[in-house]
This record gives C-alpha cells, structure tokens and sequence, in this order.
C-alpha cells in the first residue's frame, strides 16, 4: 500500500492511497476560517452512485471542497472501494485540520429529509470510535450495499481519529434515511471544527 500526504496552514490536503484493489485521489478543503466566500468545489467519482451522492451531501453542508476519485475492483464487490474511499477521505481530513487548536471540538447535528430525521454527535477527539445506528431494511440502494453504508461511517471516523455517533431517529425510506444521516454529520463537522477565536486546545489534558 502507497499513501501520499500533503498538507499546508490553510486546512487543506491531498491524499493518495494505492493498493491492489483501489487506487484513490482525495484533494480536501476545509471550510476557510477566515472567510465565508470561499468558493466550493466538488467532484466525485467512485463508481459507485449511490456513495458519490452521500460523499457530495457530506462535502455540500460541511462547506467543504472535495475531488475525490477511485478506480476500485467492482467486479468482485462494493466493499474495497466503499471502504478504502472512507479510509482515505478520514485521512485526508486529519491533515488538513492539523493541530486541534482554536475549534469547538464538539458538533451536534440534526437533518430532516421529508420523513426522515438524523442526528449526529461528532468529537474532535483524536480517538477513532464510531457508533453508527441507521436502522436500513433494504439489501443495497442502488448499487451501495446496505450494509457498507455505516461502515463508510466507522472507516472515516477511525481514519480520521474523530468519534461519531450518527442515528436515524425516524423513517421509512431508506435512501432518505442515509441521505438524513450523511447530512446531520455534515452539519455536526461543521459546528465541531468551527474557530472559537482562540489559539486553545479543546481539552483538559492540554493535548489532543
């Protein structure tokens, strides 16, 4: 496996992750604290349409610019390619937040989507750990398993050294459900990497 990280001060990274069932690019920025116009931009392509629309939800109301591209092994399954994205995006974010200096480090969001209400709790904690309750019934939304969907979630987190807790409250579609979910972590990474006007670490051990 061949990872490359680049980063700089202004919260942005460039991840690439090569193994021999997938080959990813990740170029992430963070939305700018010091300005509220940077201009977005986001650009997708997993070959998997279903995980490019929740990477796109994610990236849209977390306000950050994202391109992020994989050729994976879709032939065998959906499962590397879900998972070796996570792993690489979570990466790519750590290194374009750097050190936790100056943020709220917690992050609460709630999103609706028609019938469908998720909440997500995020830390900045530098501890990978996810808990993930989505409550999806069917076997595959258009061609993303189910079950890849929270595990997209958990891979993230423990890349990312972040914990999330992400809930579906209510629904009965499942595409609104896992949209809702992907949405909420939005808003809650959002709050969590906020600028308190501070240069403090968020934590009673003076390190995170």
């Amino acid at each position: 496996m061949a990872d490359t990280l680049k980063n700089s001060t202004d919260r942005q990274a460039t991840v690439k992750r090569k193994t021999n069932e997938t080959d990813i690019s990740v170029e992430l920025r963070l939305g700018d604290l010091r300005s509220a116009t940077s201009e977005q931009r986001i650009d997708i392509n997993t070959g998997i349409g279903f995980l490019d629309h929740m990477y796109h939800a994610l990236a849209k109301h977390a306000r950050w610019s994202l391109v992020l591209h994989c050729v994976g092994d879709l032939h065998i399954d959906d499962h590397h390619t879900s998972e070796d994205t996570a792993i690489a995006l979570g990466m790519a974010f750590k290194q374009a937040l750097g050190e936790v200096r100056g943020i709220r480090r917690f992050g609460t969001g709630y999103a609706p989507l028609d019938e469908a209400l998720s909440r997500a709790v995020v830390d900045i904690s530098g501890r990978g750990y996810a808990c993930i309750d989505l409550g999806l019934k069917r076997e595959r939304i258009g061609a993303l398993s189910c079950e890849m969907i929270p595990h997209v979630l958990e891979s993230f987190a423990t890349s990312a050294g972040i914990t999330l807790h992400v809930d579906c409250l209510k629904g009965h579609n499942d595409h609104h459900r896992a949209e809702s979910a992907f949405k909420a972590l939005a808003v809650a990474i959002r709050e969590a990497i906020e600028s308190t006007g501070s240069n403090d670490v968020p934590s009673t051990k003076g390190v995170l």
